[in-house]
């Protein structure tokens, strides 16, 4: 177990480490200048070519691609010292750069936003499992039953709707054309400032518009994985050894049942952790999917490594996590 986790952090580095550089050499041979967006901004859209050519100076931009890019991997292990325009930035360890739009560390940008993202995550993801897969383990008991088709047929017509417009529509229907009280004030509010409540209701349509939407497949993996579990040959020795029906579903058949579902959860909810940037952008949460996406519009290369990095890591550890949990549900499965 322990040579295998080393083994998948050796093969994390590696795929962070090409995440960025792939990020960084996008931006420095892109068609237009990264920093003609600071140009822009700091001269009021009166940007020149000789302007252009000192901010680019100021940023590096007219030195090699592989001492910019050293110069960001070493400020990830020491202090470093960064200028933008004519201003000069303190980033401490581990610097990842500061904002092009907001002059802000990128460090503590991202910070502030990871409460609003994982709040997201772990709402829709507890959401997922607590519709889907009880749903999915009572239509596979009921299989080819009218309840079985009909929840399979609908969840079926749900999962084929873009998301996207599945959340406009939501936030549509129940704030504008219902204007339901709970779901008036969407949005992410600190719940030491403003209280828990004022957190769980901005919040709330988020987590069902994921919920709904997420349990749809949720519900059609466990069925699938169940019906499989219950015609397996153990299932029917213990039928024939007069356990109780209850006892065969949920301690034999849904242990084997979860465990493909476990790998999809992983992956999804590390998807969720890395930013939702459909759903912060409608409902209007400030997190990391909706920052990451001002950062591209903006051509913020800091932030839009930050994220890129943040979302590598994310992914890299809910697949480690994924086949440790996975190796325990399935005694068969092992490590090496």
């Amino acid at each position: 177990m322990f040579a295998y986790v080393v083994k998948r952090l050796i093969s994390g580095v590696l795929v962070v480490t090409l995440v960025s550089m792939a990020i960084f050499l996008l931006f420095w041979y892109g068609p237009s200048s990264p920093a003609q967006p600071i140009c822009d901004r700091e001269t009021s859209n009166r940007c020149t070519q000789a302007k252009l050519a000192v901010y680019e100076k100021t940023l590096g931009y007219d030195n090699p691609v592989y001492e910019e890019y050293g110069k960001f991997v070493k400020g990830i292990f020491i202090d470093r010292t960064l200028t933008i325009a004519s201003s000069e930035y303190e980033c401490t360890a581990p610097c990842l750069g500061v904002s092009f739009r907001t002059k802000q560390p990128v460090k503590e940008e991202l910070i502030s936003r990871m409460p609003a993202t994982f709040s997201i995550a772990i709402g829709g993801a507890f959401l997922y499992l607590l519709f889907g897969v009880p749903i999915g383990v009572a239509a596979a008991r009921r299989r080819g039953s009218v309840a079985d088709k009909a929840l399979v047929s609908s969840f079926l017509f749900i999962s084929s709707i873009p998301y996207y417009l599945f959340a406009l529509l939501t936030w549509l229907y129940l704030t504008i054309t219902f204007e339901i009280p709970l779901f008036s004030d969407t949005g992410y509010f600190s719940p030491i400032s403003e209280g828990p409540w004022k957190w769980f209701s901005g919040l709330l349509l988020a987590w069902v518009a994921l919920g709904i939407f997420g349990c749809t497949q949720y519900t059609r993996f466990t069925r699938g994985a169940m019906v499989e579990a219950l015609s397996e040959d153990y299932i029917r020795t213990a039928k024939s050894k007069g356990l109780p029906a209850r006892t065969i579903v949920y301690k034999h058949g849904l242990r084997a049942a979860l465990v493909p579902v476990v790998t999809i959860f992983g992956i999804d909810f590390g998807t969720l952790l890395a930013g939702t940037i459909f759903t912060e952008r409608i409902f209007e949460i400030q997190g990391i999917g909706w920052w990451s996406l001002e950062a591209v519009y903006g051509k913020d290369l800091p932030v839009v490594m930050a994220t890129a990095l943040f979302s590598a890591v994310v992914l890299i550890t809910a697949n480690l996590l994924v086949d440790i949990v996975y190796s325990i549900l399935d005694p068969r499965v092992r490590l090496s």
